[in-house]
């Protein structure tokens, strides 16, 4: 998406771990704000159901009092005027009463989102809890989170955007972390002027760490023009922001562990616990979203063949230069793993088997030029399957071996897809 930032205004104040105005464990200070979030909505709605009382008795009072005055057409009219006049004040409370059920539901469930992020440890699965969270605050279309990574690029996380706009996200235009959160609206040519789809303006809290560090940011977008979020939504964004920044190191901390017990120690992928794992945390995710999710199985064609000739160690270190330029070969967000001695699978995070061709054509280009002894060249075949609605992670599993049983029996070297 293409926009221009017509400029920011600051808007809050900066995030810090250990605020002068929270003060206590981070669990305790997470239950007296859900207690005092819960004591909020419980008195608005107590608040208008007595107002709505004083209201009725009021009107019935009136009426009564009107009907024993003056002559009969009088009190006939005057009685009208007091029943118009109650129907409309009991039309009034019943709209207040409903805005503020709604507002204490939203409330209720933001509050449980926000308990729940310290129970979060797996990554993705927290990420996903934090854009939830913020989604429940009304007025806005679209949610992401950047996360800065030690090394590589940052990982993202989106809700509510497109393909191209989740590439390729809109920015807040500032190069240094500000002190508060900003705004920016974002304009477009006249001919996209009446263009509903399109992202109108963001909200980027900025995220940071206990020591001061940045984290990265979290970011609302609307899509209505001349939209503008209120004072109240920029603090709950920024009461949602403060309660996952220690989830995030926490999580980020698990994260690393786990990577270094996952890892398979000769390839540098992870390893077939990871593999099964993932895989079934992908399948439901992608089903949960609509999102498209393919995997490729890939054997080494007579790999024995290599460690009988050359012994098992000197099989060991050209096993590690092929999988060194099959990680090349793979995208930041697909997950490559090696499940037995010479196999290995890709999972393919909103890819189809299009996608999962190309990437099996790219490794087979690549290790071509794997220098063996003897002359040799290694060759692979490969089995791909793209997730099916209602499909589950062992079926999509089961149709990609078959797809790779299907490839060596014609003749090894290739890939086959599985049908749909």
């Amino acid at each position: 998406m293409e926009g221009k930032e017509t400029g920011y205004q600051n808007c809050g104040s900066r995030l810090w771990w250990g605020s002068p105005w929270r003060t206590g464990p981070p669990a305790t200070r997470a239950r007296e704000l859900d207690g005092w979030r819960s004591d909020i909505s419980s008195g608005v709605t107590l608040a208008v159901i007595v107002v709505g009382a004083v209201v009725v008795a009021f009107a019935i009072v009136f009426a009564a009092r009107l009907v024993g005055r003056g002559n009969r057409t009088v009190r006939d009219d005057r009685l009208v005027e007091a029943v118009d006049d109650m129907r409309t004040r009991m039309d009034d409370l019943g709209r207040d009463l409903s805005e503020a059920l709604d507002r204490a539901e939203r409330e209720s469930r933001r509050n449980r989102f926000l308990s729940d992020l310290g129970s979060s440890i797996e990554f993705d699965e927290l990420l996903d809890r934090i854009l939830d969270a913020a989604l429940e605050i009304p007025g806005f279309d679209a949610a992401m989170i950047a996360l800065e990574e030690p090394s590589g690029p940052p990982t993202i996380a989106t809700r509510g955007m497109t393909a191209e706009e989740a590439a390729h996200p809109p920015s807040s235009g500032a190069s240094d972390m500000p002190s508060g959160p900003i705004t920016v609206s974002y304009r477009y040519g006249p001919a996209d002027a009446a263009n509903t789809d399109l992202i109108r303006g963001g909200l980027f809290i900025w995220l940071a760490g206990r020591e001061g560090q940045s984290l990265g940011t979290l970011t609302m977008f609307w899509r209505t023009p001349g939209f503008d979020p209120s004072p109240a939504r920029v603090e709950a964004l920024e009461q949602i922001a403060a309660a996952c920044i220690p989830a995030i190191e926490n999580a980020r901390r698990y994260r690393e562990a786990r990577r270094l017990a996952e890892t398979d120690a000769l390839t540098g992928f992870y390893n077939q616990r990871y593999f099964h794992e993932t895989l079934r945390r992908e399948a439901l995710r992608a089903q949960r979203y609509g999102r498209r999710l393919a995997l490729m199985l890939i054997d080494l064609d007579d790999f024995k063949r290599v460690n009988d000739t050359i012994g098992h160690l000197a099989g060991d270190a050209v096993l590690a230069q092929i999988a060194e330029r099959m990680r090349d070969q793979i995208r930041s967000v697909d997950i490559g793993c090696r499940i037995g001695g010479d196999e290995f699978a890709v999972i393919l995070p909103e890819s189809t088997t299009v996608d999962a061709e190309q990437l099996f054509q790219r490794m087979h280009d690549t290790i071509q030029t794997v220098n063996m002894p003897g002359g040799q060249h290694v060759r692979i075949s490969a089995g791909i399957a793209e997730l099916q609605h209602g499909e589950t992670a062992a079926g999509l599993f089961e149709r990609a071996d078959s797809a790779l049983y299907r490839a060596k029996d014609l003749g090894k070297d290739r890939v086959s897809v599985a049908p749909d």
